[in-house]
């Protein structure tokens, strides 16, 4: 790991200014995604803009039929909260099952979100959910957030500050996890929302996506039985030494049909 230069500013708009310039530099949280990657000399980041001390990015709110959290609140803050618990059960249970506890109390929303990691939980929570990510500098959609592997919308210099999701009727998280790390092979979000049905399957692929023909099949009848025969090409899925890719396609349509269940 080589020499770098460590700030620790205490607002939005003092990160955003420190970044400016400096082609180098790399915003920090939690560091669970950001720190392995310096010990493998993967990324040698000139300057790191801690964001730790910025207070406006942990809240977590209810605003009006939305829950907000900021890009700070922890895995297991989310996991324990009063309000996500009430308005999205589902995504309470999804941040408590990311990692072990260690990475539960140091790994945060934003960084997870910037990262866009193909196997992390949250994506699908996004996705399924319709949510907003919100930056320094606009709002955008869901859809149009998670762009590739490891490749999102975000600007360079472009800071996470908080997600917007939309309070479901109902909506469910299950997933087939990694037996080390606890990433999802497979993981799929069911929500029923004012809009509709959305499914959305991390793990899976280069990045989050959305499974039509099971959303039609749940907007007729949501149980788990309307999912039978449904099946997805294992064409376009991820292969490796835990999951090929036609058992990750066999994975979607069990832990579809156990969102759902969860959802009752």
């Amino acid at each position: 790991m080589k020499d770098f230069q460590f700030h620790r500013p205490t607002t939005v708009a003092e990160a955003v200014a420190l970044m400016a310039g400096k082609d180098g530099a790399k915003f920090l949280s939690g560091g669970q995604s950001l720190l392995p990657v310096l010990k493998l000399d993967l990324a040698e980041p000139t300057d790191l803009i801690s964001l730790t001390g910025i207070a406006e990015l942990r809240e977590i709110r209810v605003d009006g039929q939305a829950l907000v959290i900021g890009a700070l609140v922890t895995h297991d803050a989310v996991a324990r909260s009063a309000d996500v618990r009430k308005h999205i059960p589902g995504l309470a249970a999804l941040a408590g099952g990311i990692g072990d506890p260690q990475v539960r109390n140091r790994g945060t929303l934003g960084g997870s979100v910037a990262h866009a990691d193909p196997s992390a939980d949250y994506p699908a929570a996004i996705l399924a959910l319709g949510a907003t990510v919100h930056t320094n500098l606009r709002k955008i959609d869901a859809e149009e957030f998670f762009t590739g592997l490891f490749e999102s919308a975000l600007a360079p210099g472009e800071l996470v500050t908080a997600v917007s999701f939309p309070i479901p009727k109902r909506a469910a998280y299950a997933k087939f996890a990694h037996r080390a790390s606890k990433y999802a092979l497979v993981g799929v979000m069911v929500a029923l929302t004012s809009s509709g049905v959305r499914v959305a399957v991390t793990g899976a692929g280069a990045k989050v996506f959305r499974v039509s023909a099971m959303e039609d099949a749940l907007t007729k009848g949501f149980v788990p039985e309307a999912l039978s025969g449904i099946t997805v090409s294992a064409d376009d899925l991820n292969g490796d030494a835990e999951a090929s890719a036609e058992f990750r396609a066999h994975l979607i349509g069990v832990m579809a049909k156990r969102a759902v269940a969860a959802c009752q």
